[in-house]
């Protein structure tokens, strides 16, 4: 059996910590790939208050395999105290992609 693709959803303050973390983690094979959003406005409760920032937001493919050592790494390179990384798993795409995304993590 193949292993399962993921994507990683990661926030950050802004789009240079974005393309530095992207790059990393790519450089590094814990990502195939990095696809930076930016100018993502975030709502949300942070030590007892309602907060809005502007944000960059990360999107990563990797594998089921290869998540521990992105999630370690994304968390070890991060600027927030406590940094948002979801992973979510991929139920089907095109299977080349997918056959790619398997070869670069790793």
């Amino acid at each position: 059996m193949h292993t399962e693709i993921l994507t990683v959803f990661v926030t950050v303050p802004d789009v240079e910590v974005a393309e530095r973390l992207g790059r990393t983690l790519v450089d590094e094979r814990l990502a195939a790939c990095a696809n930076i959003v930016q100018d993502v406005l975030s709502v949300y409760r942070w030590e007892g208050e309602v907060r809005r920032d502007s944000e960059a937001l990360v999107i990563m493919k990797t594998t089921a395999d290869g998540l521990a050592a992105l999630e370690a790494r994304a968390i070890e390179l991060h600027p927030y105290d406590v940094p948002e990384v979801l992973a979510l798993p991929v139920v089907g795409g095109h299977g080349p992609y997918m056959d790619w995304v398997r070869t670069e993590v790793g």
